[in-house]
């Protein structure tokens, strides 16, 4: 079982940067070998997928923060990261960290087995 713990979210300004971080703990698991993404959900929209990072390394956006977001890992202290810039306000909500275990498919899926609590993220204009 994998637990999740995010940081860094806060309020900015459009514009603006912010830095998330997601540290991994359990047991049972090999952190590299983990398909892991963030996820976000605003206020009375449904949670969509913001960008994934396979066990290869390979990394998928969604369309709205490609070029502006890049999601990346820590081996070292199974630590993931989303650095968000130019922060938009319709990147507010919140955003959570997820896992799961690939067994052999795609990291490429619509949702994940594991979760964090979530990191609130605003946007002011």
């Amino acid at each position: 079982q994998v637990q999740l713990l995010e940081s860094g979210g806060g309020s900015v300004q459009a514009g603006g940067s912010l830095r998330l971080s997601c540290a991994a703990s359990g047991s049972g698991f090999t952190y590299s070998r983990l398909c892991m993404a963030w996820f976000r959900q605003a206020p009375g929209k449904e949670r969509e997928r913001v960008a994934l990072i396979g066990h290869d390394n390979a990394t998928l956006y969604t369309s709205a923060v490609k070029g502006r977001f890049t999601i990346s890992k820590e081996h070292a202290r199974n630590t993931l990261y989303l650095q968000m810039n130019n922060l938009k306000p319709e990147d507010t909500g919140l955003y959570y960290c997820a896992a799961d275990d690939p067994l052999g498919f795609s990291c490429n899926r619509p949702t994940y087995g594991n979760w964090g609590q979530g990191t609130q993220v605003t946007v002011s204009s």
